[in-house]
């Protein structure tokens, strides 16, 4: 049952972690709206229009990247039966992935790719083992 269980925490990790990523992709041209003429729906129009993009267009998809890892991270941690830590950091992983993915099919700045992959993505799933730990009675802030 705990092999079932750890499997089921990732995919609910992953999940909840891409709900969140969306939401905040989705919500963030509302808040800090593209250059004139981006189509942020579609991925052509964000490959050519990727140098009209200022830094704080980037804002929200760091915040996507890292809140939905942390997010995943967490669920993860707090779902799983066993190997707690290491779940997370599959979540990590699993969201790194798509990091790099991501940085092969838009033509990002160099600053913001080497900014996402480093602090979006294992820290945020540190950051998720070490808050979600204080919830799960027996571990406190120090046992795994």
């Amino acid at each position: 049952m705990n092999i079932l269980r750890n499997i089921l925490a990732c995919v609910i990790g992953l999940v909840i972690g891409s709900a969140v990523n969306l939401t905040l992709v989705n919500v963030g041209p509302s808040i800090i709206p593209p250059p004139t003429g981006v189509d942020v729906s579609d991925m052509d129009s964000l490959r050519s229009t990727m140098h009209l993009f200022e830094p704080r267009h980037f804002i929200f998809p760091f915040l996507a990247h890292s809140l939905g890892t942390l997010a995943g991270a967490v669920t993860a941690f707090l779902i799983a039966a066993s190997h707690r830590e290491m779940l997370a950091y599959i979540i990590g992983t699993a969201f790194f992935a798509g990091g790099i993915a991501a940085s092969y099919m838009l033509p990002a700045p160099t600053w913001y790719i080497v900014v996402d992959l480093v602090g979006a993505y294992f820290a945020m799933a540190w950051i998720g083992s070490r808050l979600a730990r204080r919830f799960v009675p027996g571990l406190g802030s120090d046992n795994g």
